[in-house]
């Protein structure tokens, strides 16, 4: 019964949407032509997209249709911020987070419902892993993002809900989606990808793509990593920082993006940052110091500013760059560690926003 369903364009990137073309008799250029529409365009109903004929947009309208995730709830932070729950079609949840910074603007997307790595100081882990999302769910985030804002974003960021190199194939499909130059046009300095060290599949990743890697380590050394970070039991720092310098091999543009969170008495000593001096020799390496996001439940603080900015000014004075990132939308849980995809108002109800068309 389930296989009348009609098929959603928005899982296919430019590639599988001029197969799925030549399957209905058309040629590729009608694909590459739909594909523009929907993403580039933010055009989804066939009978606006005036380059096919009457005949394939009647076929398109039996057999396709792109089905999006649905915006069910919207919270602006005081800095601009904006989050957005969005619902699927199973009823599951995810948020999406639009963060501006002058011209600049970053989206930061999710890649699976939950996630199953249980990072200790993580908000999103305490909800638990309930599926992968598909490349519709995930590049159809980046397409409501702009729709609703009118505009693409300068920088997308997956690092959002989920561990996407546990989802490896939907996220490269949809990561080639934001990069092609008939849909968001995004550099591959402009898309980046964010794991807790996955060894094998940032190999593979390697070998199929070119986004810009950031890496969640939060530990110099493994007895603490393992506490903050359980994958790191199955792939210790030994196997994992290779991978990232492999990774980053042979383009000299490239750093690879150090995530670490702030959390006072925990990782935050002179003795630590020494220690993760010693551990990035040798790797273009650029720090993200992150103060600790607190949720309920949580045994963690975040490390005082002078003491963050100490840690910082070491691994400057090692050559390393280091930062410290703006902690952005913590007042409406959209900071670094704080999605869940439970966001309802007061009275408990959903609710459904309205918008208009883009494009």
């Amino acid at each position: 019964m389930g296989s009348d369903k009609p098929v959603n364009l928005l899982d296919f990137d430019r590639r599988a949407m001029e197969a799925y073309f030549v399957s209905l008799g058309a040629k590729p250029f009608h694909g590459r032509n739909v594909f523009k529409w929907i993403h580039k365009h933010g055009v989804t109903d066939f009978s606006r997209m005036t380059d096919l004929s009457k005949k394939l947009r009647a076929q398109l309208g039996e057999t396709a249709e792109v089905r999006l995730p649905q915006v069910v709830v919207e919270k602006p932070s005081a800095d601009g911020t904006l989050k957005w729950v969005l619902e699927l079609e199973d009823g599951q949840r995810v948020e999406t987070v639009w963060i501006p910074d002058g011209r600049r603007s970053t989206v930061c997307v999710s890649s699976q419902v939950g996630c199953a790595l249980d990072c200790a100081f993580c908000s999103t882990a305490r909800q638990g892993f309930n599926r992968n999302l598909t490349v519709g769910e995930i590049i159809g985030q980046l397409w409501q993002a702009a729709r609703i804002m009118g505009k693409f974003p300068t920088n997308v960021v997956l690092m959002g809900m989920g561990e996407p190199l546990a989802n490896f194939e939907p996220v490269v499909s949809a990561m080639s989606i934001m990069q092609d130059d008939l849909a968001y046009m995004l550099s591959k300095y402009r898309v980046t990808i964010s794991t807790s060290g996955i060894v094998p599949n940032l190999y593979r990743l390697k070998a199929v793509s070119d986004v810009s890697l950031a890496v969640s380590l939060h530990a110099p050394d493994n007895a603490l990593r393992d506490e903050l970070v359980p994958i790191n039991r199955k792939y210790p720092l030994e196997e994992l920082i290779p991978a990232c310098r492999e990774y980053v091999r042979g383009d000299k543009r490239r750093k690879v993006t150090w995530e670490y969170v702030m959390l006072d008495g925990v990782n935050d000593s002179d003795a630590h940052a020494k220690a993760l001096i010693r551990l990035l020799e040798g790797t273009p390496s650029k720090m993200n110091l992150i103060p600790f996001n607190p949720f309920p439940g949580s045994p963690y603080r975040s490390s005082p500013p002078e003491r963050i900015e100490a840690f910082r000014q070491r691994l400057l004075r090692a050559g390393i760059m280091a930062i410290v990132r703006k902690t952005r939308g913590d007042d409406i849980d959209a900071a670094c560690g704080q999605l869940v995809g439970r966001v309802r108002d007061r009275s408990g109800r959903a609710v459904k926003l309205q918008w208009g068309s883009m494009g």
